[in-house]
């Protein structure tokens, strides 16, 4: 009788195991298997930079691409593939096999993420560009450097295979977007001009709390005349060091470069702008702050002092600097 009972629990315990290994089995070829071979239908999927695997997953069955998301992400997990996964836009259909998706967002992508950040000069986006979009050329160099100063720095979603006017065009699209909100369009009449200036203000600011004050200096020094005096001007006159450097540390001798670009030569503003700014340097041109002040400089820790005369600015020179 014992025996018997013995035989009967290890019977059971054959039958439930098979039974979860054939639901396991069911649930695991439902998951990879299509949601819909005969919806063909492509669907844009986007994944933003960052996304975990758990919350692609996650999105793509709410969109009806994929039929487990938990499948998903042990298969992803499992093949080692999480990091293979790119950010950017992908054409995807109910009727693709989960592997057939997770190929497909390893190098399927119809538009890539693409970042420029605030304060780059036309060159320094081009090399961005070169780096992520297949078809960037070195043409494109000279047809971005015609646009300086309205490459708004932001991060985009561009078409792997752009050429250089959709480029520009979507980035120029932003930047007239953007500035709207702060009151102005592409008729202002001294659009060039607010723009020079917050190129400016954007390489000289290290915080955005400075930039109103810093485009008080700017703004009061060229209602007297003076030159501005302005280093990032030096070093956009410059161009890429031979250590590399787009922005490096100018010197006393850079002061006699002969560049309408040098602010130290010539008085006024530049001709145009010297970067690519974002919209608080845009703003803080347009809205300056009211002060008294000619002059500043960043001490070794990065704060900004202020001085209204010539030997209050040597004063801050001696105690903050040297």
């Amino acid at each position: 009788m014992v025996q018997y009972k013995q035989v009967k629990k290890l019977t059971v315990l054959l039958v439930l195991c098979c039974v979860l290994l054939i639901g396991g089995f069911v649930w695991w070829s439902n998951g990879l298997s299509p949601v819909n071979v005969k919806d063909t239908n492509s669907k844009v999927f986007v994944i933003p930079k960052g996304t975990p695997v758990r919350m692609i997953g996650n999105e793509l069955k709410k969109e009806g691409l994929i039929r487990d998301p938990v499948v998903f992400f042990i298969y992803v997990k499992k093949a080692g593939l999480d990091r293979s996964i790119q950010a950017g836009s992908y054409k995807l259909s109910a009727s693709m096999g989960l592997p057939q998706i997770i190929d497909t967002m390893g190098h399927g992508q119809i538009d890539i993420w693409v970042t420029i950040p605030e304060g780059l000069r036309s060159e320094e986006i081009a090399e961005i560009l070169e780096s992520s979009i297949p078809t960037y050329s070195s043409t494109w160099k000279s047809a971005l450097k015609a646009e300086e100063g309205y490459l708004f720095p932001d991060t985009y979603l561009i078409p792997k295979d752009a050429d250089v006017e959709q480029v520009i065009t979507i980035l120029k699209n932003n930047f007239y977007t953007k500035i709207e909100g702060i009151g102005l369009s592409k008729t202002t009449p001294n659009l060039k001009e607010i723009l020079t200036m917050a190129s400016l203000i954007e390489r000289e600011a290290l915080r955005d709390d400075e930039k109103p004050m810093i485009a008080s200096v700017i703004t009061n020094r060229l209602a007297e005349g003076m030159a501005l005096d302005i280093d990032a001007s030096l070093q956009y006159s410059k161009g890429k060091s031979t250590q590399g450097k787009w922005w490096d540390v100018p010197t006393v001798e850079d002061r006699k470069i002969d560049s309408e670009f040098n602010t130290y030569k010539y008085p006024g503003l530049p001709p145009s702008p010297i970067a690519n700014p974002g919209i608080q340097a845009i703003s803080a041109a347009k809205n300056p702050a009211s002060s008294n002040y000619f002059y500043y400089i960043h001490d070794t820790k990065g704060s900004v002092h202020f001085a209204r005369t010539l030997s209050e600015h040597n004063s801050n020179v001696a105690k903050y600097l040297q």
